[in-house]
């Protein structure tokens, strides 16, 4: 999962980053509104950790805003000291997806992360099942025909976001941003990506695994099994 984690206060996101990339999330940081306002627009994100009060002439609400008009697919969890019931609701009401209030347990965090995870892409189960491909998100294994399969994390991150994108087309930039972050933007060419698919792809195969990755030409690659 790809985050973007929006906070001013340097020792909360140290600790929530750290924390975050401990897990496997590939999480970047933006500690005041211009720079949490350009990422939430130009780039894509599974989810983005909103704190509410910034500097830099906006607001975490303000955020949400533009990110609901240009990606109204991502998720948003709300992080603020603000308890009020009406911080809530109009939080809420501008899209986001849940509610948390400083201070909270960073596996509480974890916790309500792999919820939304489950429920915007996956019905809400606990395992991610396509046909023989089972993934058990929280110990991050991959089976094929009850089968542990051995992935690196990219290739484990690359099969997720394959699944949770499931029938439709990924941008060859997309899959560079969402494995890589920030960094894809310093790539060349995307020989990094056709490694991580071309190792993903055989190692599926190899286990029994029907050949689900398709080759978009000239735009990207969709994992399918619709002909």
């Amino acid at each position: 999962m790809k985050i973007l984690l929006i906070e001013d206060e340097l020792e909360l996101a140290t600790s929530v980053l750290d924390f975050l990339k401990s897990e496997h999330y590939l999480v970047e940081l933006a500690s005041d509104f211009p720079t949490a306002y350009e990422k939430a627009i130009v780039y894509e994100y599974d989810c983005l950790i909103v704190d509410i009060n910034l500097p830099g002439g906006g607001t975490g609400l303000d955020v949400i805003r533009a990110l609901k008009k240009l990606h109204p697919e991502s998720a948003v969890i709300i992080i603020s000291a603000r308890n009020g019931v009406e911080d809530r609701i109009v939080g809420l009401d501008l899209g986001a997806d849940d509610y948390l209030t400083k201070p909270f347990h960073l596996s509480e965090l974890n916790a309500r992360l792999k919820a939304l995870l489950r429920r915007r892409h996956f019905g809400g189960s606990s395992d991610i099942v396509f046909h023989e491909i089972k993934i058990k998100p929280a110990e991050r294994n991959v089976y094929i025909k009850e089968n542990l399969l051995d992935l690196t994390p990219k290739e484990y991150d690359l099969l997720l976001y394959f699944l949770s994108n499931q029938h439709h087309v990924l941008r060859r930039e997309s899959i560079a941003e969402h494995l890589l972050g920030d960094d894809a933007d310093q790539m060349d060419d995307f020989n990094f990506i056709y490694s991580h698919i071309k190792n993903l792809r055989k190692k599926l195969i190899d286990r029994g695994c029907l050949d689900y990755v398709k080759a978009v030409y000239g735009i990207g690659y969709k994992f399918t099994d619709k002909k």
